[in-house]
């Protein structure tokens, strides 16, 4: 009980930082809250920078790789503490404490909690991602799809490295679904937006 506590207290903190707001804040001295769909993640932050927009995509990816890696040197071959570092992480991005509990969507923290995990199912997932992006422009819609194969993919490709984290997995990808409800009722609606870059 004290190593599941410890590493989701540790998980979650790393988790919660709030990269895009803190770029947007450093860099452009606004709030990125205030702007586009008002989500700390780096689609909306593209919106403001698309330098800025990468450079978060690639932070909130490493800071839940670097929870599942620590929890890897502290716990070697626990899988089910990995899974609770890529779990927690995730929360983190999600309801960060800083922000009274209002964050991101949890794609890319995601994206960098599973890769040492699941890394073919992730490489196969980030192609999934493009096609669908490129043939919709919906940001949302690549994600949510993307996302919602994610453990079936994981359950066919790699059941041996899945194995363990497999409901860490399941548990991630519903709170990352349910964090895209608007986006949802939107396509549905046909009222979503499509993505288009910005110069930075």
């Amino acid at each position: 009980m004290t190593a599941f506590v410890l590493t989701a207290a540790y998980s979650y903190l790393l988790g919660s930082i709030p990269f895009g707001y803190i770029l947007v804040r450093a860099f452009r001295g606004q709030d990125v809250r205030q702007t586009g769909s008002g989500n700390i993640g780096a689609t909306n932050v593209s919106r403001t920078s698309k330098g800025l927009g990468a450079l978060t995509l690639i932070l909130d990816a490493l800071k839940g790789l670097v929870a599942v890696v620590i929890t890897r040197m502290i716990f070697p071959a626990n899988r089910t503490l990995l899974g609770t570092a890529a779990l927690f992480a995730i929360v983190g991005h999600m309801f960060p404490v800083w922000l009274r509990f209002r964050g991101g969507k949890g794609v890319a923290t995601g994206l960098g909690s599973f890769v040492i995990l699941t890394p073919k199912t992730i490489l196969v997932m980030l192609v999934v991602f493009v096609v669908i992006f490129l043939a919709f422009r919906y940001v949302s819609l690549a994600s949510i799809l993307t996302v919602a194969l994610f453990p079936l993919l994981a359950w066919i490709l790699e059941p041996d490295h899945a194995s363990g984290v497999l409901p860490f997995i399941v548990g991630a990808c519903v709170l990352i679904v349910a964090k895209h409800h608007e986006n949802i009722r939107r396509l549905l609606a046909h009222t979503e937006s499509r993505f288009h870059w910005r110069r930075a």
